[in-house]
């Protein structure tokens, strides 16, 4: 039986494909469609099918990762949606914490809450911290701005109302009235969504939610159907941005869990292959098309947050710590006023892209300045399938980059990679250094289309010595997600002083929780032997703004075990602890999910290198280096163990990996490529 990951991407679809009886995989790109990304996964299927003779219903497993949710975000193309909200409280989403993005510049402009104030509507309703009714529901109000929401066409409605979390009724009142009086719309209420406190962060993201349902759904409805039509029964999961995968049904009702669904498969992916490798720490480095996505594992764990922005729009729930930057092979290099030489965040994409996919690209490019530095294949990408035009791309480095800035079109081209290595090595810094991490005790795992092409370069910027690049690295989104598990997090809201004779009660808590994660996985259909919990009680200090995670196993410790562990986060989040000072317990979390299933074998062959070289070509290394002459090998090729001393170029389907000279690289018995650094050459 075949398992299919596929991660729909900025620039390509990626695809992967699992036997499951044999181990074997199967890589395949598709230039991706963003008017419709559902037609670029029916085009690769179909063309992946007929290219490895398979039948569609041999196909037990489709997963996927989408930047559909956040695209809608970004490009603010989401529902027209409303809000309703306590009496009072109807400008929350603008006023948000009052604070200023860019404190010293006067000329930023917040973003326009995505529920418009002429739609968002207070009822008279009240209830206290103490989750305590202080004043009921008013109906008839709320039947009346419903009528009004449903005469303006409003498509999409959040219910966010004071402590709903404690008090969840009035919100689920209001919704059955809204469902009767709107009963296309799409509701979200923020206790089911996000039931915590602190309100703007609920408000935004339960406003979110909505603003995304009707369209994602849509979206989720044509990938159906395009699946249907191929003959594929297997119903798709979606991975979510916590690394977890969530089946069509629970997607559409949570579609802001899926703000960063594809990066988060790399870095669940990478964590994999870190392990196999025996690297317990690693940095991720992600380079698409479009953006750089960089991350850290620790102790063979990815880092994990509970809040983010996605176009400046708070989003609270479980994610991967990704940081993101607009730096891809499509990102646009151009010269500002002051005549600087900048490349991104903008973006070519998919269409036009690159001058060199002759797509109709009219922009210089960080790919038309690795094509015309000869570290692309200036024939053709994608094991030939997909030519290039070195002409087009070297004349439009020259006209829009070196004539203006008075140098040789190698030199420009030049310096467009090392202004976009500067920006990915920054990133890295950024999530290292910054945060007192010393990023040479990590592994430097480079995948992505581009990742491993300027993984060497980046990896020098930031001090490191090894760059590993893992086999096919610019589908390891699409194959993170065939190791990603089935899960869920169950969280709410019930803030309370921590006392030792009253830890049988919190334990109780714990209980309904994972009760919830047991019937969510059951509705997934996923075997109770297979089923497993994860349990986290979010605390702090009595007078702390922010709370630490303690984990806690099963079946739950005793409170002498909360009290140390607590104790033994905080000083790993802070550097100090107060044994005398009272623990306050904020959140409850219960994580439900299944193992994946998905495994791989490496297929590497033993042999001759001499075996795995398809060619010679020359790249440009820098200014005092210039031009080299360089072996070209096939990945898939190249033995086990067998060294390999730069300059080199190795090129596999869907990325190219650049050996400078005096590097050495090899590949390891899982398949991946490393790389040993000096910084000759450089």
């Amino acid at each position: 039986m075949i398992r299919v990951g596929i991660d729909v991407g900025g620039t390509f679809t990626d695809f992967v494909l699992i036997d499951t009886k044999s181990g074997e995989v199967m890589y395949f790109k598709e230039p991706s469609t963003p008017h419709d990304p559902s037609e670029a996964i029916e085009t690769g299927l179909a063309s992946a099918l007929a290219k490895y003779d398979l039948k569609s219903e041999e196909i037990e497993f489709v997963g996927h990762g989408t930047t559909v949710g956040t695209n809608m975000v970004i490009e603010l193309r989401g529902a027209k949606t409303g809000l309703i909200t306590t009496k009072g409280f109807r400008d929350i989403l603008e006023i948000g914490r009052q604070m200023r993005p860019d404190v010293y510049n006067y000329r930023v402009i917040k973003p326009i809450p995505l529920a418009r104030r002429q739609y968002r509507i207070e009822v008279s309703e009240r209830v206290d911290a103490r989750g305590n009714v202080l004043v009921e529901l008013d109906e008839a109000e709320l039947r009346r701005g419903v009528e009004y929401l449903a005469r303006e066409g409003v498509e999409a409605v959040a219910i966010c109302f004071l402590h709903s979390y404690l008090y969840p009724e009035h919100e689920l009142r209001s919704e059955s009235i809204v469902r009767e009086l709107m009963p296309r719309a799409f509701v979200s209420r923020s206790s089911d969504v996000l039931p915590e406190f602190r309100e703007y962060e609920r408000f935004s993201t339960t406003t979110a939610n909505a603003y995304l349902g009707p369209k994602f759904e849509n979206y989720l409805a044509r990938l159906v159907e395009r699946l249907t039509k191929l003959g594929i029964s297997a119903n798709p999961y979606t991975i979510h941005s916590n690394g977890g995968l969530m089946s069509i049904d629970t997607v559409r009702r949570y579609p802001v869990r899926t703000c960063l669904s594809g990066p988060a498969a790399g870095v669940i992916g990478s964590a994999v292959i870190a392990a196999q490798a025996g690297y317990k720490n690693a940095i991720t480095f992600d380079v698409g098309g479009t953006s750089t996505d960089v991350s850290l594992i620790s102790d063979g764990t990815p880092h994990f947050t509970t809040s983010r922005e996605v176009a400046s729009y708070p989003i609270k729930t479980p994610m991967v710590d990704i940081h993101v930057i607009g730096a891809g092979g499509g990102s646009i290099a151009y010269i500002d006023s002051a005549g600087a030489l900048h490349v991104g965040p903008r973006s070519a994409g998919a269409v036009p892209g690159p001058v060199a996919y002759m797509r109709g690209g009219v922009e210089p490019t960080l790919t038309d300045a690795n094509v015309v530095l000869g570290r692309l294949n200036p024939v053709a990408i994608l094991n030939g399938t997909m030519p290039i035009d070195l002409d087009g791309a070297r004349r439009v480095v020259e006209e829009k980059i070196a004539i203006p800035l008075g140098m040789s079109v190698e030199q420009a081209a030049y310096g467009i990679i090392r202004i976009a290595v500067s920006n990915m090595a920054r990133a890295i810094r950024l999530v290292t250094t910054q945060r007192g991490i010393d990023p040479r005790k990590y592994a430097f795992i480079a995948y992505g289309g581009a990742g491993p092409l300027h993984g060497v370069e980046t990896a020098i910027e930031c001090g490191l010595s090894r760059v590993v690049a893992p086999r096919e690295p610019g589908t390891m989104c699409a194959r993170g997600i065939l190791v990603s598990d089935v899960s869920l997090d169950f969280v709410q809201s019930k803030i309370r002083p921590f006392i030792r004779e009253c830890w049988s009660s919190i334990t109780s808590e714990m209980e309904v929780f994972r009760g919830e994660a047991e019937r969510w996985l059951a509705s997934e259909d996923v075997p109770q032997y297979q089923r497993q919990y994860e349990n986290v009680l979010e605390a702090r200090y009595f007078g702390q703004n922010h709370e630490v995670q303690i984990p806690l196993p099963n079946p739950l410790p005793d409170a002498e075990t909360f009290m140390r562990e607590f104790e033994h986060a905080h000083r790993k989040e802070y550097g100090y602890s107060l044994p005398d000072r009272q623990i306050e317990i904020v959140n409850f979390r219960v994580r439900g999910s299944a193992p994946s299933s998905g495994t791989a074998h490496c297929q590497q062959p033993n042999g001759e290198l001499e075996l795995a070289i398809i060619g010679r070509r020359e790249f440009f290394v820098d200014p005092d280096v210039k031009w080299v002459d360089a072996v070209v090998y096939a990945r898939d090729r190249i033995p086990v163990s067998t060294r390999i001393t730069g300059p080199a170029i190795v090129e596999d389907m869907s990325s190219t990996c650049v050996i400078f000279p005096n590097q050495v690289a090899f590949v390891d018995a899982q398949g991946n490529l490393i790389i040993e650094l000096t910084k000759s050459g450089q």
